[in-house]
């Protein structure tokens, strides 16, 4: 009976778990050192609500570059927006969905440009 009773409560974590978003790649990939990145991609294992979604990106002095809102457009699992040219060095994106079970869900990797 007990093991009963863990097996479905652990399901059920699985089930909740699986309802968030988790960031599945992005591009430029974290960790990655790039010769250049025209666009910001992110792609998750679900739908994402874009307009209540944020993309930031900061230089490696912590100052915010100006990015386009992510288009609501495209896959619905994904966010991307046009980079502006970026000068060699690290860069950090800081990303923050809505999941389709209403969490926020929020992340942050980083990415170097070389010279």
């Amino acid at each position: 009976m007990e093991l009963l009773l863990v097996s479905a409560l652990g399901l059920g974590w699985v089930a909740v778990a699986a309802c968030h978003s988790l960031l599945l790649e992005s591009t430029p990939a974290a960790g990655s050192t790039v010769a250049a990145a025209p666009t910001l991609s992110l792609r998750f294992n679900n739908r994402v609500e874009k307009p209540l979604s944020r993309l930031r990106l900061l230089d490696e002095r912590g100052g915010s570059l100006s990015l386009a809102m992510p288009a609501s457009g495209g896959p619905v699992d994904r966010l991307s927006a046009p980079l502006p040219p970026l000068s060699p060095g690290a860069y950090r994106v800081e990303w923050q969905v809505l999941s389709t079970d209403g969490h926020v869900v929020s992340g942050r990797f980083g990415f170097r440009v070389a010279p």
